[in-house]
Parts: C-alpha cells; sequence; structure tokens
C-alpha cells in the first residue's frame, strides 16, 4: 500500500546526484519533515483503522495479514520486512533512497501495531463501516501530507516507478504488482472485504484532492528538485 504512493497518476521527477541517495537538504526542511512525518504517523493509524474494521485492508495490508496470519509475527512486523525486501529490489532497477524512504519502510510498520493495541473494534456494522472508510480518508491525507514532502519515494512506489522504467506502464506495473500482494495475502488468510473494494475506489480520487494542498514546491536550484 504502497506507501508513497498511492495515487497511481503521475511520476515525480527525480533529483541526480548520486545514483542511490538523494540528500535530505534544500528550502523548508523543518516544514518538510514534520509533514513527512505526520503524514506517515497518520498514514499507520488510518491502516489500523482498517484493520480494526474487520471490513478487508489495502492490497499490500492484506499481503502483511495473510503473512502475519500464517507465520506469526504482527502485521506491522512484516509491513516492515516487505518494505525491507522490496527496497533492496531497488538496487538493481537503480532508484534512488531517501530519507522519507526509510522513514515510510519503519514508521508506517510501527504505528500500525500500535494503532491496533489501542483502536477497538466497534461492535456494530454502520460502525465498523465508518471506521473502515474514515481509515481510507485519513490514509488519502496522510498521503499528500508526505508524498508533498518531497522527501523520497515510500518502498512500493519506487518499486512501481523503477519496473515501469524497464518498458511496462505505471498503469499495468502497479495493478499487476498489486494485484499480486492481494492474491498471495489472501491466499495466506489476508482479510479481503467490501472495505478492500473501497479502498481500490475511492484512494485515488482521496490522494488526488490533498497532494496538491500540500505538494510543497522547491526552487530550482543547480540539481533538479524530486
Amino acid at each position: 500500500m504502497e506507501r508513497e504512493s498511492f495515487t497511481g497518476t503521475a511520476v515525480v521527477p527525480k533529483i541526480m546526484t548520486t545514483p542511490l541517495l538523494i540528500p535530505a537538504r534544500g528550502p523548508l526542511l523543518t516544514k518538510r519533515f514534520t509533514n513527512l512525518l505526520v503524514g506517515l504517523v497518520l498514514f499507520g493509524v488510518g491502516i489500523g483503522m482498517m484493520l480494526q474494521s474487520e471490513m478487508g485492508v489495502s492490497p499490500w495490508d492484506v499481503l502483511h495479514e495473510g503473512l502475519a496470519n500464517r507465520f506469526g509475527l504482527t502485521v506491522g512486523i512484516w509491513s516492515i520486512i516487505i518494505s525491507g525486501a522490496v527496497l533492496l529490489v531497488w538496487i538493481p532497477l537503480r532508484e534512488a533512497y531517501g530519507v522519507g524512504t526509510i522513514l515510510n519502510a519503519v514508521v508506517i510498520g510501527v504505528v500500525m501495531d500500535l494503532s491496533v493495541l489501542t483502536i477497538p473494534t466497534p461492535e456494530s456494522v454502520i460502525g465498523r463501516a465508518a471506521m473502515a472508510l474514515g481509515g481510507i480518508v485519513l490514509i488519502g491525507y496522510a498521503s499528500g501530507l508526505y508524498i508533498g514532502a518531497r522527501l523520497g519515494a515510500g518502498p512500493r512506489d519506487g518499486l512501481m516507478t523503477g519496473i515501469s522504467r524497464l518498458g511496462p506502464s505505471i498503469r499495468l506495473t502497479r495493478t499487476v504488482i498489486e494485484v499480486g500482494a492481494l492474491v498471495i495475502g489472501w491466499l495466506l488468510g489476508g482479510t479481503l472485504g467490501i472495505g478492500t473494494v473501497a479502498f481500490a475506489v475511492l484512494i485515488g480520487p482521496i490522494v488526488q484532492f490533498f497532494l496538491p494542498r500540500f505538494h510543497i514546491d522547491l526552487p530550482c536550484t543547480s540539481s533538479p528538485a524530486r
């Protein structure tokens, strides 16, 4: 899920510095780091809300939940493990890491687990549906915050853009990756439900709404901004 990811519409241009590292520098760093961290924390809370709604989660989180059900550990820890594995694939794809990339891989998983421990599952179906919808909206809002900070792509987004540079379109690449994660997760016992469908339908428009509102414009320098 993901995690930058989520718009499925545009690719942010990459800074041309060292092959595998985007330096965290430039103007408005305090604001950018604040938006990044707040966005990642809220993203993890949103996933926790969807998990606790028991109405289905995003495709990548179906995979994380399935792995947790089959092999133990928590959903958040599996999110971190899968993020780390995906980041290893970035190396041959020549994707550039940013500080936001590393924080994305860790912070979301930790906050996700804390949210699951502290957020109760509503007793009524209406309450669970409202929690799932609230989680989707919060994830979209959070995505706008941390993507707009421009401090590095999330692991799963970088995988998508890296593969797409080899030839396949971004739309095809994203579809194949997310459907693959969804199917494998479902076969492992992850929760596939109406929340999963709602996430697939709603997350793109929600991120598209919030991203321009949090996108931080950086002045042109000798190195193009990411």
